[in-house]
């Protein structure tokens, strides 16, 4: 795939500045570090740890041979490559930068190597002989000083210019001021910075690869990635895309641009999700048998998917309770679990609401308590990324006793996860059909099928998943209220839409030629 896109862009007679990682940011899951090193409770992510180098010199062992021939030096189009990504702002280990640079020299790397790094990180993220890049949201004289310092007079190139923040669930949506970008801008170039903006195209969080930030609160990403880019989600024009193009086409003596005609979209029926599975009666169609362990496991502790963990989606605990009482997560539901006894919705545990008082009329000899974990995406900076472990991450307690003998569902609701083929179990869904439960309804599309949003309106929580992909969360709380349909994921004819609810909808799905991302 990457290798492919080098090519592409080498066949339109572009130039490539690679980000080759292993930590590449973006807002990604983990910062796009696979989870399962978290697997090692002693894992130092970014340093020089035994465990992350180990895995790092695998990853370039495999990367780096697939790259190495489309180097500027090799004719090809690649004309630098960054190391890592703002670890100024990280800067747990001076020897760790060094051992990048060493891991890529020593592989065959030839082109100019660069590190990206914001104003305040940029000293300790500096490199000796690696050249320095910014990543800023607004443009300081002092910051342009302290690069000539890390490296003397010579080019600045700001390869990360945003301005505006990514939206999480249960936010306002955050807004672009044309008028300030403009002035960084004009700010920039008179300083003679080179330019990138971020995002030129944001794109879509397809499936759970969006990650979190923490801006004093944990704060779980939206599935679009579509704040503030250049173009749009489905790749339209912005007006900020016209004001630029218009501002830069003089200075750079480019010929007139004619606009090629936008992807065109539609907006298919709204259609009923007319039958409906309850997760409870899917648990025993499992591919895999449930983990019986006599404390709660995490997602990454999981012998699953040859026993690298589960690493997204989410994760069932069951156990039995022959009494009610307080239950106590003491912080350890990651990120947010709803509780069940037996099949009745009890409330929900996360970070803010830690205990919750569990009924004691009516039992009989036991019940079942269920706690279904969801993984909202793990950190995508900051050093709190070690810790981010995800499902039961220790001990839940019952009137003050650790409970015991859990048996765990992994359900990280891969694309085969969804594809399996069930038995005839699916039943007719009603008005007041309640989740969790997977929600199936089928799309007849056309003979050439377009870009489409889907709106979920009425619905309150889960996922979407499309002739077998997953197109991403969709929450009541907003901004987002539109998930982005691409249409070469449709086929002509039916199309199998499956949603997994969490609490309750009203079972109609609606389709809009807009998105609609909130205000």
């Amino acid at each position: 795939m990457r290798s492919a896109f080098i090519s592409l862009a080498s066949e339109v007679d572009l130039w490539v500045i690679l980000c080759v990682g292993p930590y590449i940011g973006s807002d990604l899951d983990l910062g796009g570090l696979p989870s399962w090193l978290l697997k090692d409770s002693h894992m130092k992510l970014r340093t020089t740890h035994k465990g992350f180098t180990a895995a790092v010199n695998r990853y370039f062992d495999d990367l780096i041979p697939k790259i190495r021939g489309f180097q500027f030096q090799e004719e090809g189009p690649i004309i630098a490559m960054q190391m890592e990504n703002e670890y100024g702002s990280y800067n747990l280990d001076k020897r760790y930068m060094p051992y990048i640079k060493n891991a890529l020299l020593s592989r065959g790397i030839k082109t100019m190597l660069m590190t990206a790094d914001t104003g305040q990180g940029l000293l300790k993220g500096h490199t000796p002989t690696v050249f320095a890049t910014l990543h800023m949201k607004s443009v300081r004289q002092k910051t342009y000083e302290h690069l000539s310092s890390a490296q003397g007079p010579g080019p600045v190139m700001m390869t990360v210019y945003t301005a505006r923040s990514l939206d999480g669930w249960g936010t306002p949506r955050n807004t672009l001021d044309l008028h300030m970008l403009m002035e960084s801008v004009r700010e920039m170039l008179k300083l003679r910075f080179s330019l990138n903006f971020y995002m030129f195209h944001g794109g879509t969080n397809f499936g759970f690869m969006g990650g979190a930030a923490f801006p004093g609160h944990r704060l779980p990403m939206v599935t679009s990635y579509d704040y503030g880019a250049l173009l749009t989600e489905d790749g339209g024009y912005t007006p900020e895309y016209l004001v630029f193009q218009e501002f830069f086409r003089p200075d750079a003596g480019v010929p007139s641009f004619q606009h090629q005609d936008h992807r065109p979209k539609d907006t298919y029926a709204p259609l009923a999700a007319g039958h409906f599975i309850s997760l409870w009666d899917t648990l025993i169609h499992q591919d895999d048998e449930p983990v019986r362990s006599t404390g709660p496991l995490s997602m990454e502790q999981l012998s699953v998917n040859e026993g690298s963990g589960q690493s997204a989606g989410y994760i069932l605990y069951e156990t039995v309770i022959t009494r009610g009482g307080v239950l106590n997560s003491d912080g350890h539901v990651k990120d947010r679990g709803q509780v069940f006894l037996d099949d009745k919705y009890i409330g929900v545990l996360d970070d803010t609401h830690q205990k919750l008082t569990l009924p004691s009329d009516h039992y009989k000899e036991f019940l079942t308590l269920r706690i279904l974990v969801e993984n909202q995406g793990r950190l995508a900076s900051g050093t709190s990324m070690n810790q981010e472990r995800k499902g039961l991450t220790g001990n839940i307690y019952l009137n003050g006793s650790p409970l015991r003998k859990f048996k765990i569902y992994s359900l990280e609701m891969q694309n085969k996860f969804i594809q399996r083929k069930l038995p005839n179990i699916w039943k007719p869904s009603f008005l007041h059909t309640v989740g969790p439960a997977f929600f199936l309804a089928l799309l007849r599309v056309g003979s050439q099928p377009k870009d489409t949003f889907m709106s979920l309106q009425g619905w309150t929580k889960g996922v979407v998943f499309i002739n077998g992909q997953n197109l991403g969360r969709y929450w009541n709380v907003g901004p987002q209220e539109t998930l982005y349909v691409p249409g070469p994921w449709l086929k002509p004819g039916l199309n199998e839409i499956i949603v997994f609810e969490e609490f309750k909808s009203t079972l109609l799905i609606y389709f809009t030629n807009t998105s609609q991302l909130g205000y």
